[in-house]
């Protein structure tokens, strides 16, 4: 059974200094169990309303539209350019964009606007355009990243949204620099895990370095996706929106069942304190506590255990092309960096000094 939505009313609001989505409708109790059915909502007797927290599991559940550009960065726009922003979120969802994809690219559009002021941004040039990419980079001294960022957002806005195609043709972008990925070695994983206590922040650690996840895959996985018999694990559509399958390690199939008897989770296999699946924001928080916990002083996220199962996959001497299916890679070429890394061929190699008598 599906959540319907009618006859519910949603308002988004604040309760206790958080964020809320107030929940209204007749007093039916097939209503009421619904709600209870598929969230963790609560009885508010002040406001005589029912409420849950506000995030994106239940802007989804709900049909509510996912955060993009808060209220007061969207007042700050000039009336003459804020339907600019709302002609590219509506494009951005039509061509089926991700949330993460939408929030960026109208922020990014914004801080254009921002300079702007009163002067209609349609009527830019490509001139005028060029002169501005230069001010994010000599004035505001945007990293080659954020320059990207910027220019992809007004890249779509003036070909896709506007339909001038080649517009930003003679705009060149700046040169991103070649960096490694940053890595913990196989005995600094072991001492993460050794000195995490809690099952349910071991399991996600666990996981996210045993399948090589990207922390907004981990906190997505559903019950329904794990495959105990087949040790496989389906990761639904993960970064490009596709499906794959990564192996299961059998070692953490014992702590799955101890986190599941404990916690006994209902959709997602990690999920918040008010239901919905795990905050990417808390899963980085386990990392960052085990870090420091283990007393490891690198400066690494929790993006580095995919790097680091990647690495030491390509140590074990495991074909690179099965590497790149199990991280969901497009190209060959982003999965071998990670031999750019592996110490095998690395520490083979002898310095000259070495050989001197």
């Amino acid at each position: 059974m599906t959540f319907s939505t009618q006859p519910y009313k949603f308002t988004l609001g604040t309760y206790r200094q958080k964020d809320v989505i107030w929940i209204s409708f007749p007093y039916e109790q097939n209503l009421i169990n619904q709600l209870k059915k598929h969230t963790n909502a609560r009885w508010c007797p002040t406001q005589k309303a029912w409420y849950v927290v506000d995030g994106k599991f239940y802007r989804n559940l709900f049909d509510i539209p996912q955060k993009s550009l808060g209220k007061e960065a969207f007042s700050k726009i000039h009336p003459i350019n804020r339907p600019a922003v709302k002609r590219l979120r509506e494009l951005l969802e039509l061509k089926g964009y991700s949330a993460n994809t939408l929030k960026t690219y109208s922020t990014e559009l914004a801080q254009l606007l921002y300079v702007l002021n009163d002067f209609p941004v349609d009527e830019l040039s490509p001139e005028q355009l060029r002169s501005y990419c230069l001010y994010c980079t000599k004035k505001l001294k945007l990293s080659e990243n954020q320059m990207h960022s910027r220019i992809n957002a007004m890249k779509f806005y003036f070909e896709q949204v506007l339909g001038r195609k080649k517009f930003f043709f003679n705009i060149p972008r700046p040169k991103k620099p070649s960096t490694l990925p940053k890595l913990l070695a196989v005995e600094e994983v072991a001492k993460l895990f050794k000195v995490t206590e809690n099952i349910k922040h071991l399991a996600i650690l666990k996981l996210c370095y045993g399948m090589g996840l990207r922390v907004s895959e981990i906190v997505n996985i559903k019950i329904a996706h794990i495959d105990s018999h087949r040790m496989q694990v389906l990761i639904s559509r993960g970064k490009g929106k596709k499906d794959r399958y990564v192996n299961l390690p059998e070692s953490v199939l014992d702590l799955l069942r101890r986190y599941y008897h404990k916690y006994k989770p209902g959709e997602f296999l990690f999920e918040g304190q008010y239901g919905g699946s795990y905050s990417i924001r808390s899963a980085q928080a386990v990392f960052k506590t085990a870090l420091k916990k283990a007393g490891i002083q690198k400066k690494v996220g929790i993006h580095s255990l995919r790097h680091s199962y990647a690495t030491h996959l390509v140590e074990y001497g495991t074909d690179i092309s099965l590497i790149q299916k199990l991280l969901g890679h497009s190209r060959i070429k982003t999965t071998q960096i990670y031999t750019h890394v592996s110490q095998n061929s690395l520490s083979a190699v002898q310095s000259p000094l070495d050989r001197m008598k």
